[in-house]
């Protein structure tokens, strides 16, 4: 951008285009323009002139009271974007938002508000401005929405340069007149509303030009598009919807948790946030350096298991939010050992992503540059890791980047690529001068290595008095909820808290799982027990296994304890229940599996119906001190219980449309979890049974259920599809696929029929992953009609197909082969229809030998020679066959009519303004309809005169035809890749088999291809449902 300044001669000047860093504190101004000869220029600027011209006083203003709050550059948009280059107005039209919302100070310049004299009328009224300012045609206008959106700081100046107020004073006053909410106005982010919400906001605004009540949203929802004047309100505004959706799905797809989320979990968990207990590290010097100094840009917080470092830093999260500029960015990210989705260092990428482009949804063009070539897979790949590092990277170097805090919690329990995370730190930490890092781990040597001379470390455990102090003050909290909670008198409630003062050693954790445990004890019986409770965490948890020894459910307690340590993720009280048989009964009685969670110790906590570990130490312990005790059979028999357990779980719960969807073509964004859900108690088998089948590998545990007529056979055969349609359901159809290739590359090969099922499994997920990720009762519908005839899942859930789809496609036979179905032409099929009776079908191709025309005739069931058509008629793109007639529409923006048996042209219809892409005839052949663009016109056969005119879509018509009373569009239809009736999508159509013309009789579909084939479809009468 362009900054205007006063330069030494006392003339306005520009400065050299800034970006990023370069960039100066700055005004700018909101205007309503005059008309244009009246507005300086950038010429004007440039060449000294302008002086004359009544918008000369607005650059007066601005810098006058730009030079009044201590700044030196202020920004107009009259003036200072030079519009004689498009690409110049592309870029500034695109970075509008963000230039408001950098601004130090935004003043509104308000030509149309004034400060009546003051007279005994108003004398009293310190806001006589008022009604002008409701009236003031600055919010009728579409540019100036951003402008009073974007800046944190907005005031608004009467006519005569006055200071009226400002838009947080003001904040009622502009709800009612703008209906906008007052948390937008105040600076929530703007991604918290809906877009049907913020279109509302413009609706009464109006701008120069029509394109531009489109771009002057491109802020508002953080998309980028390139500005086509011409091009019209309707088409702006719909390519800003569909980049706003492109943008919305793949941060979506970025998703893997939202680290506010964990936050709040964590909060919840480990008992309220107490600020006195945290407050003191923002007195400490290396917290403040970090804060204060540039080039101190990371800072490591180390210390023991207890000390309260992850609390500490949700503490300093919650501080930052609290004085950082409302246009800094602070993300952040938890790991935890126990949940595989974000115990890696790939995760913490996605945390940290997701984050910030949430906050910044601009910053998703980084990402946007590779999803859009790969998808999904980007997030999830062996290659995710780099392709997410080279995203970060370029999002830390974009100019547009403010000032961010980065803070990644518990590195230690980072157990994927910890090394390689750590590098990349230390890396990125010294890069970037806008960014600023703050990690926490254990004092584990090899974290030390990298990060002791990276930048600022504190060590808990040379804070000791800060440390104590702050469990004192923890520790009073707690007694004193205690001693309100059990009624202690003071005798006691001294005691506790003695003990506690006494033993605590600087722990948070120990503090904590001892008044956890006081919470069980009878009041007459804390004094007598208080000495139970030994110093040290490891003494504590020694003491809570000798209480479960000693107890009536110590078989019991130990199988939770040990399947709660090896699963993947934090398993659901159902899901538990359905993990360890003695429970199955229970799954539904979440009362009951939270009083026998409560029976092992304190080492477990439950939220949200999740079970965790209420430590990782606890889990470190277990693993360490207590293994035989809670794995007598060694962890490999716990995995392998666990996975008998979710094939059988899996096998006995998953079945044809659990959801009770029906309609086959439901979209899984409007799928609904019914309450209850069918899948809670079998969501962790489903993901994670082949992880478990892997980690219980012995050749005795394994080989039987590995055989034909083995557990994993049987279950495939069986559930398969069902398996894929519950991934679906739960959004996690990659990580199913994941698992098949896992599956595949184990010792299936000790079986060749199961390698071989395996095999064709992945091929059919594969191929078939867009649709049952988009709807998943296809996997019953499209997935199986247009696998191979030799699919080995085709053949064995051959019953599944409904029964409604009476004729399929001719497919390939195998995997790897491409038979077409009706051959013939040797270019793209352009044009395709059936003849009235539905016994012939007519079909158009551009030769690729020559630039004439082809027409082919096929019959429904073979096909017959081709006729050309008359010499001098080419790029046929649409043809439709009515009796001994056909209609053909052409690139060169004419409909014709010709005679079927001798090739005449018989009628010239011209008047659409672009290249007819669709035509049909009506049964009775008396009436003509052709779509061009987006508009559709009905014509007289016999006349060749225009009937209707209809408009309204917002994209090319591609498909067009008659019901066969000759009044209504036919119910079956293909629309966005999908079978259509009526309004309900029933098949979907995989890429090989998308058609670029259709043709539709009876219940019959015959699709035309790029490849020169055609492929047909049948459809029995009735409801369509899968059953």
């Amino acid at each position: 951008m362009r900054l205007l300044q006063r330069n030494s001669t006392g003339q306005f000047s520009l400065t050299e285009d800034l970006n990023g860093d370069g960039i100066p504190q700055y005004a700018i101004l909101s205007h309503t323009w005059g008309a244009d000869i009246e507005e300086v220029t950038f010429e004007d600027i440039i060449n000294g002139t302008g002086e004359d011209k009544p918008g000369y006083e607005k650059i007066q203003f601005c810098e006058e009271q730009a030079r009044q709050d201590g700044l030196l550059y202020f920004w107009i948009d009259t003036c200072c974007i030079d519009k004689r280059s498009d690409a110049e107005i592309s870029r500034s039209i695109n970075s509008m938002f963000r230039w408001y919302r950098n601004a130090t100070r935004c003043y509104v310049y308000l030509s149309d508000v004034s400060i009546p004299p003051v007279d005994i009328n108003n004398e009293g009224n310190p806001r006589a401005w008022e009604s002008d300012f409701r009236k003031s045609r600055w919010f009728t206008r579409g540019w100036t929405l951003q402008e009073l959106l974007a800046p944190f700081s907005v005031e608004f100046f009467s006519r005569e340069r006055k200071h009226l107020s400002d838009k947080s004073s003001l904040g009622q006053l502009i709800c009612e007149i703008t209906n906008i909410p007052h948390s937008a106005l105040q600076g929530d982010p703007l991604s918290q509303f809906s877009f049907q919400e913020r279109s509302r906001w413009i609706q009464h605004r109006r701008t120069k030009r029509e394109e531009d009540i489109a771009y002057s949203l491109l802020g508002i929802f953080d998309v980028y598009i390139l500005p086509i004047y011409g091009e019209g309100t309707a088409n702006a505004l719909a390519r800003l919807k569909d980049e706003f959706d492109k943008m919305q799905k793949c941060i979506q797809e970025l998703h893997l948790t939202d680290p506010r989320d964990d936050k709040r979990r964590i909060e919840d968990t480990k008992g309220s946030l107490l600020e006195d207990s945290y407050r003191w590290i923002l007195e400490n010097s290396h917290f403040q350096q970090w804060r204060s100094a540039q080039q101190s840009r990371l800072l490591w917080i180390r210390g023991d298991p207890g000390k309260g470092k992850t609390m500490l830093l949700c503490g300093i999260i919650s501080e930052l939010k609290r004085f950082i500029a409302s246009s800094d960015l602070l993300s952040y990210f938890f790991y935890q050992a126990t949940d595989s989705r974000i115990n890696n260092a790939t995760a913490m990428l996605r945390g940290l992503i997701y984050m910030l482009v949430d906050q910044q949804p601009s910053l998703v063009s980084h990402v946007r540059k590779k999803y859009d070539q790969r998808g999904k897979t980007l997030f999830e790949d062996a290659n995710a890791w780099v392709a997410l590092s080279e995203i970060f990277t370029s999002i830390l170097q974009d100019p547009g980047l403010n000032t961010t805090y980065l803070i990644i919690d518990a590195l230690d329990e980072c157990v994927a690529d910890l090394p390689k995370l750590l590098d990349f730190i230390v890396r990125k930490s010294s890069e970037s001068p806008r960014v600023k890092w703050i990690v926490s781990s254990r004092n584990w040597p090899d974290i030390g290595e990298r990060l002791m001379n990276a930048g600022q470390n504190l060590s808990l455990e040379l804070n000791v008095e800060s440390i104590s102090a702050a469990v004192s003050i923890f520790i009073r909290h707690k007694v004193l909820e205690l001693a309100q909670r059990k009624k202690y008198n003071n005798r006691i409630r001294d005691a506790v808290l003695d003990h506690l003062s006494s033993n605590a050693n600087g722990t948070f954790l120990w503090v904590a799982l001892v008044c956890q445990d006081l919470e069980s004890i009878p009041k007459l019986a804390i004094l007598a027990r208080l000495n139970d409770f030994p110093p040290g965490l490891d003494a504590l948890y020694e003491r809570m296994m000798k209480q479960i020894h000693n107890s009536n459910y110590t078989n019991l307690c130990n199988r939770i304890l040990a399947s709660i340590a090896i699963v993947y993720r934090p398993v659901t009280l159902p899901e538990l229940a359905s993990l360890i048989d003695v429970l199955e009964d229970m799954s539904d009685d979440v009362e009951s599996l939270q009083e026998i969670i409560g029976f092992c110790g304190s080492f477990l906590t439950v939220r949200k119906d999740a079970i965790y570990f209420v430590h990782q130490s606890a889990k470190d312990y277990l693993l360490a001190k207590a293994f035989n005790e809670i794995f007598p059979s060694g962890e490999k028999g716990t995995h392998y219980v666990i996975f008998l357990r979710s094939l059988e779980v899996m096998s006995r719960t998953l079945r044809r449309d659990i959801y009770s969807l029906n309609a086959p073509g439901i979209s899984i964004d409007q799928v609904k979890e019914p309450e209850p859900d069918p899948l809670a108690a079998a969501r962790y088998s489903c993901l994670y049974w082949v992880d478990h089948l892997i980690d219980c590998y012995t050749r005795g545990n394994t080989t039987n259920n590995l055989e034909c007529s083995g557990s994993v056979c049987s279950f495939l055969r069986k559930s398969y599809l069902y398996w894929l349609e519950a991934l679906s359901l739960m959004k996690s159809l990659p990580d199913g696929i994941v698992m098949i290739m896992k599956l595949e590359n184990f010792h299936a090969d000790e079986n060749p029929d199961l390698r071989a099922f395996i095999h064709d499994a992945k091929r059919f997920a594969l191929y078939s992953r867009p649709v049952i990720e988009q709807a998943p009762l296809q996997s019953y519908c499209s997935a199986l009609v247009f696998s191979p005839e030799k699919s080995i899942v085709r053949d064995t859930f051959e019953n599944c197909i409904p029964s409604w789809i009476q004729r399929k496609p001719r497919v390939q036979e195998h995997w790897s082969a491409a038979l077409q179905t009706l051959e013939g032409h040797s270019s793209s099929v352009s044009s395709v229809a059936f003849s009235p009776d539905g016994k012939q079908v007519v079909s158009g191709s551009s030769s690729s030998s020559s630039s004439s025309s082809l027409f082919n005739v096929w019959w429904a069931t073979r096909s017959v020679a081709a006729t050309t058509p008359p010499e001098g008629y080419k790029d046929v793109e649409r043809l439709y066959y009515i009796r001994l007639g056909v209609v053909s529409g052409s690139g060169d923006k004419t409909v014709r009519l010709w005679d079927a048996a001798t090739g005449a042209l018989q009628q010239t219809l011209d008047g659409h303004s672009n290249w007819v892409s669709s035509v049909a005839f009506s049964p009775d052949g008396k009436q003509v309809v052709s779509g061009s663009n987006n508009t559709v016109r009905l014509w007289d056969a016999a006349t060749g005169a225009v009937q209707q005119t209809l408009e309204g879509h917002s994209a090319s018509v591609t498909s067009l035809a008659f019901s066969s009373d000759g009044n209504l569009l036919p119910t079956l239809r293909v629309s966005n890749h999908w079978v259509v009736e009526g309004k309900a999508n029933i098949l979907w159509l995989p890429p090989d088999y998308r058609s670029t013309c259709e043709a539709f009789s009876d219940k019959t579909i015959v699709l035309g291809h790029s490849s020169g084939r055609l492929s047909f479809l049948q459809f029995r009468q009735g409801l369509k449902l899968v059953v």
